[in-house]
């Protein structure tokens, strides 16, 4: 069916394309195209679920998406609250708002039981079955102290553990900027137990840590703490509480990292956030992304030449031969040819 549209409506919805187009005519190391959001902005994490269908993304306005192909486009998949006020939330852009409608941050399915685990900023860790609906809040404190800004997840499929972290016990999402220009260091690292249903913190102390990704023989963390522009490596050795060794840094980075996805090989993608303004000290002008093996060996820096449809760069999801790219700000997922 046709869309009918007014003429200065059409005008400027043309005026974006085009604008879009150009911002990408110098990308010629990849292949680009993208999926557009109508409603929100955004999908700052993507995920895939057992049944390879996707992406899903959490966006702006509290709700988690489900792309459903050309045809049918995104469909509403979840909500992290049942008191959200689809009247005042749907559509929204207004991060004052987030605290009433939510604001899914992490995303990531358990492919053994299907089910959907969100990192919502707000409303803490919470789940959902695999045909969608309200999200079951599972933890939002631990040890006592709430969570303020629940951001990266990951999870064990062998065991059920999940690892997520908390940014900060004072700041929340909304005050990200303030958080960044901050000394703060109340950010945590911590893990779920879905068979006694408590949260272990694993290590605080940390300076913004954001995303989080579990090595492939579960061996080992990775946190990006975004502040100190690094990757820290956790040794796991089945302790509740890390405490005997301090971490060590995986890997010192160019720009501000953000979330941190493995691909089917072990590898792994580290978002680069911000900073694109001024130049890289590597062989690469404008990295968008670095991927790492297990051993911290750089593998490969993604190029962005420049173009504007990579700024706010949230997280790269690696899924059949493509990547798949959110964003912080964005109203569309990009996607690169492997």
């Amino acid at each position: 069916m046709m869309m009918k549209f007014g003429s200065f409506k059409f005008f400027y919805i043309l005026l974006f394309f085009v604008h879009i187009l150009q911002s990408n005519a110098d990308f010629t190391t990849e292949k680009y195209h993208q999926i557009n959001i109508t409603q929100g902005t955004g999908p700052e994490s993507i995920a895939f679920d057992c049944k390879g269908e996707g992406p899903y993304v959490g966006i702006s306005d509290g709700r988690v998406l489900k792309w459903k192909g050309s045809k049918f486009g995104w469909t509403e998949f979840a909500i992290s609250s049942p008191f959200r006020k689809r009247s005042l939330c749907d559509g929204s852009t207004n991060s004052n708002l987030e605290p009433l409608c939510g604001r899914p941050l992490g995303l990531k399915f358990n492919t053994e039981t299907c089910r959907l685990y969100i990192a919502d900023a707000y409303f803490g860790l919470s789940v959902v079955g695999p045909y969608g609906g309200v999200a079951k809040r599972l933890a939002i404190s631990a040890e006592g102290i709430p969570f303020r800004f629940t951001n990266g997840i990951d999870i064990d499929i062998n065991t059920g553990m999940i690892y997520f972290t908390d940014s900060s016990i004072i700041f929340q999402r909304r005050d990200v900027d303030s958080l960044l220009r901050s000394t703060d260091r109340t950010g945590r690292l911590l893990k779920y137990d879905p068979y006694t249903r408590k949260v272990y913190v694993l290590y605080d102390g940390l300076v913004f840590p954001n995303g989080v990704a579990l090595s492939m023989n579960r061996s080992f963390v990775l946190v990006a703490e975004s502040t100190r522009m690094r990757i820290l490596k956790f040794n796991l050795g089945g302790e509740e509480k890390i405490e005997s060794n301090a971490p060590e840094v995986f890997a010192e980075l160019p720009r501000v990292p953000d979330n941190i996805k493995r691909n089917e090989n072990g590898e792994f993608w580290v978002a680069l956030n911000t900073g694109r303004s001024g130049t890289a000290p590597n062989d690469i002008p404008d990295p968008i992304a670095i991927k790492f093996n297990q051993e911290a060996k750089v593998l490969k820096r993604l190029d962005g030449n420049g173009a504007i449809a990579f700024n706010s760069i949230s997280e790269v999801k690696e899924f059949k031969s493509k990547l798949y790219i959110g964003s912080v700000t964005k109203p569309y997922v990009s996607i690169l040819d492997v």
